[in-house]
């Protein structure tokens, strides 16, 4: 035969790619952003263009997370009662770096019953450093060299997100120049993926400010 029945296209498409999506983090000059399609799917079939992705773990610290959309839900819930859990005993916010541990360990803990999501972390460390961390669902974690890839990329546009960053990143980023890079990697790499779009989210974390701002997108 030289067609292939849409019935077994939809039956072997990944479960991490069920609802589709695309998360990016860069690192800029003491700043670090983070963004996100807004896109929500059940397959090829667009459910909602509203669907929020990034998440606030205190003003320096954000994640990302890719993959299954009810796991999402779930692991942010699990994350949030880890990091009330922390503060109440240590009296301080998380640092970056720990915050990444966290999550692989919680990830790894599960990893014969995963959860389907993939994490992309950034954040400020105390002394304005930039950080960044992804992962895949069982917690194996890349920390990416910030001098030659200050970027990760999580979900299913990352193949086109990546190639996006490779070419128009490049060190010591001003908040500006990295908002208009980040979103110009963001809406290029999404436009090539039919499982995210419809604009996107972008968090600029400064020492001093966290810059929000929605960008518009194809909505088709």
């Amino acid at each position: 035969l030289n067609t292939i029945s849409p019935v077994l296209i939809l039956s072997t498409m990944s479960i991490t790619e069920y609802n589709g999506g695309g998360i990016l983090a860069m690192a800029g000059k003491n700043c670090v952003a983070i963004a996100s399609d807004r896109r929500y799917g059940v397959q090829f079939q667009t459910m909602a263009t509203d669907k929020n992705k990034l998440y606030k773990m205190h003003d320096k610290l954000y994640i990302g997370l890719a993959g299954l959309a009810t796991d999402q839900a779930t692991f942010h819930e699990k994350l949030k009662f880890r990091l009330s859990m922390y503060s109440l005993r240590e009296e301080r916010d998380i640092k970056p770096a720990s915050f990444g541990k966290l999550v692989s360990t919680l990830l790894y803990e599960r990893r014969f019953g995963p959860y389907f999501v993939e994490p992309v972390i950034a954040g400020l460390d105390s002394s304005n450093e930039p950080y960044l961390f992804a992962s895949d669902f069982i917690g194996a974690p890349l920390i990416p060299d910030m001098d030659s890839n200050g970027f990760v990329v999580a979900g299913t546009s990352s193949e086109q997100l990546f190639g996006m960053c490779e070419s128009m990143w490049r060190p010591g980023l001003e908040p500006e120049e990295l908002f208009e890079t980040i979103s110009q990697c963001l809406l290029a790499g999404s436009d090539r993926d039919c499982l995210s779009g419809w604009g996107g989210t972008v968090h600029v974390i400064c020492p001093d400010k966290v810059i929000t701002r929605t960008l518009r997108g194809r909505m088709d």
